[in-house]
C-alpha cells in the first residue's frame, strides 16, 4: 500500500456529501478511538500513588505528633523527634514504673 492509499483510507470520503448518519457514525468511531487513547494512559502510576500517599500519611502523622505534643501537652515540638520522649511515652502507655 502507498503513502497516498493510507492516508484515503483513514481520510473521510469527501467527494461526495454524508449523510447525517454516516456523519454520526464517523463521530462515534473519533469519540471510541479517542477514549481508547485516554484510558491507556497513565499520568501518574500506581506505585507512585502509593508511595506519595504512603509519604504524606508518615508527614501527618509527624505533624499531628508535634502539634498535639505542643499544644496539648505543652511541651516543645521537636521533643517528639526525640527517642527518649517515646520511649517514656511507651512507658507510661505500657504501665512501666520510671523509680
Amino acid at each position: 500500500m502507498t503513502n497516498n492509499m493510507k492516508k484515503n483510507a483513514t481520510e473521510p470520503n469527501t467527494s461526495k456529501p454524508m449523510t447525517r448518519k454516516e456523519a454520526k457514525i464517523e463521530r462515534e468511531v473519533k469519540e471510541e478511538v479517542n477514549m481508547k487513547w485516554w484510558s491507556n494512559l497513565r499520568l501518574f502510576p500506581i506505585g507512585m500513588r502509593i508511595l506519595v500517599v504512603f509519604i504524606l500519611l508518615v508527614i501527618a502523622a509527624v505533624s499531628g505528633a508535634m502539634i498535639g505534643y505542643s499544644v496539648i501537652g505543652e511541651g516543645d515540638a521537636l521533643d517528639t523527634l526525640k527517642v527518649s520522649t517515646w520511649r517514656h511515652i511507651f512507658d507510661i502507655m505500657n504501665g512501666v514504673v520510671d523509680k
